[in-house]
């Protein structure tokens, strides 16, 4: 059973870790308990999916994540300009502070303050981590067919 590689309708239980390609760790659960994921569920992100197909139980690998890989580049047509105004009085509104607003569709779009300046408040819809190349280090630990139980 162990020699089942990664694939759509795969379980697989592994831990990963996400970090700047300085080391600095984004996420990870090599010091806690692996997670354990469907591979088609949406769970990771389609591209870091990718990287995990033919993988086996025991593999470990890491790789270099590219942005159009990863969270997409940095788009500056995702940063808008607002007035103080618009937000309530008692909102914080400092460099790195997040805010969420409702879009037209009324879904949770997350921005970060990136600058005010007198009146205006700038914010920065890309992803946090648009534009950077990412280390995606992953060690398999068990892949079984969905569907199965135990």
């Amino acid at each position: 059973m162990k020699e089942l590689p990664v694939d759509q309708g795969t379980r697989v239980t592994l831990h990963f870790a996400l970090k700047f390609s300085d080391g600095e760790v984004i996420d990870s659960t090599f010091e806690k308990e692996p997670a354990t994921l469907e591979i088609g569920d949406d769970n990771l992100p389609e591209n870091f999916e990718a990287y995990l197909m033919g993988m086996k139980a025991g593999d470990r690998n890491s790789y270099e994540v590219p942005p159009e890989k990863a969270f997409g580049q940095h788009n500056p047509n995702n940063v808008q300009t607002f007035k103080r105004s618009e937000f309530s009085a008692d909102m914080v509104l400092e460099k790195g502070v997040m805010i969420s607003f409702a879009d037209a569709r009324q879904s949770e779009l997350p921005g970060v303050v990136s600058r005010v300046e007198g009146d205006q408040v700038e914010v920065d819809f890309n992803h946090p981590l648009a534009g950077r190349t990412l280390t995606f280090e992953v060690e398999i630990i068990d892949v079984e067919p969905v569907g199965q139980s135990h």
